[in-house]
């Protein structure tokens, strides 16, 4: 009797050791499979817009039915559908699905939705583009689109005084939800193909981050007095001061979507502007096929218009640019012909100069110098650091 307890004793053991070793096979396994159907962003890119008089939104309605069983899946499943220039759109999909969406007919190339960053007064002088070089009443007629983070429109870099109405070219809208066109901005749209917003953000093609009011200033800006703080007083002004404004906010707090940017782009082409500035891009270069920004500038090129792009924050390594494609205009960082310098003079009457930003006149007043290592070893309160130069 106690050795047939001791049998099934041992086998019960047997049991719950086989499952414990199984067990977290078994879980991975099913994690794997629930990440696989989890349905996520991809853009797929079909090449140029079809000639023929076709409904180009009905075709990929008709591509996602196919794939996901039913219509309203499909309907569920559309976030963008690119037309208005090329062919492509943005849908939810997993993994399985989009590998069928790839192998369809007339499809270039299926991608996950990626997060690209941002790229961040006396510039165009230095350019030897300076003020009577520009102002020409041809300008008025050129339409600069931005992607971006928007624009603040308040800002009196885009003061639509002297300026006429938009171009009769002009086929774009103004999404006035908190924002306001007029004479210099006359399109402005925004994308959020995730439908997510972080704290700062607004639902709006208004700018709240700064880097889009920054770069169509740059780019468009008419001429406004400009200092920072009282240093390099001067009149800051665009590099086509005249030309409007077309703003297309794809960039929010978390970044600007790949889906979004295409879209932008499919927007701007149709929209009818002459010049596309985008100063964003992804950490590391991309296949021609794979990167938004190369897709939407070359259609953007048949279409004759210029694609204006940024190099890149990274560097100053190899591989570091990451807007590269032949067909865009890439924009390298430069350094700049003047400095904020400031001179110290040191008890011995020695004299150095250096680079600093320094707003306030010390009036001759001597202060002691602290090592900038110091700190790291001897802990001194703000009240020690205050009176001394470090």
């Amino acid at each position: 009797m106690g050795h047939q307890i001791t049998s099934q004793s041992s086998l019960t053991m047997a049991k719950a050791g086989i499952f414990s070793l199984l067990y977290p096979l078994l879980l991975s396994a099913l994690v794997l499979n629930c990440h696989c159907q989890e349905r996520k962003l991809h853009v797929v890119y079909m090449g140029g817009r079809p000639q023929e008089d076709v409904s180009v939104a009905a075709n990929h309605h008709s591509m996602l039915h196919r794939v996901l069983g039913s219509a309203t899946a499909a309907k569920d499943s559309l976030v963008h559908s690119y037309g208005r220039s090329f062919n492509g759109f943005a849908a939810k999909l997993t993994q399985e699905e989009a590998t069928r969406i790839s192998e369809m007919e007339g499809v270039i190339s299926v991608n996950p939705n990626r997060i690209f960053k941002h790229h961040t007064t006396r510039s165009w002088d230095f350019m030897n583009l300076t003020t009577d070089k520009v102002g020409g009443p041809q300008e008025s007629d050129v339409v600069i689109g931005l992607l971006d983070t928007g624009v603040w429109p308040e800002h009196p870099s885009f003061n639509d005084s002297g300026f006429g109405p938009p171009p009769a070219k002009w086929k774009g809208t103004c999404m006035t939800t908190n924002f306001t066109c007029n004479n210099k901005i006359i399109g402005a749209r925004y994308y959020n193909s995730d439908n997510s917003y972080y704290f700062g953000d607004i639902p709006s093609p208004r700018d709240t981050e700064g880097h889009g009011t920054h770069t169509a200033s740059t780019a468009s800006g008419v001429e406004v007095e400009a200092s920072y703080f009282g240093l390099a007083k001067g009149i800051a002004r665009g590099g086509v001061p005249k030309s409007r404004i077309a703003v297309y906010k794809v960039c929010w707090a978390f970044g600007c979507s790949s889906a979004d940017i295409l879209k932008a782009f499919d927007d701007a082409i149709a929209d009818g502007v002459d010049i596309i500035s985008v100063s964003l891009g992804s950490d590391w270069p991309d296949d021609y096929f794979d990167d938004p920004i190369a897709i939407g500038s070359f259609h953007a090129m048949r279409n004759g218009i210029l694609t204006s792009n940024s190099a890149g924050n990274s560097g100053p390594f190899p591989v570091t640019v990451s807007n590269y494609a032949p067909w865009s205009l890439t924009v390298a960082a430069s350094t700049i012909d003047r400095k904020f310098v400031a001179r110290m003079q040191l008890g011995n009457g020695q004299m150095f100069t250096g680079i600093t930003i320094n707003t306030f006149d010390l009036n001759g007043t001597s202060y002691p110098l602290i090592w900038e290592e110091m700190p790291q070893t001897i802990p001194l309160a703000p009240v020690q650091i205050l009176p001394n130069i470090v």
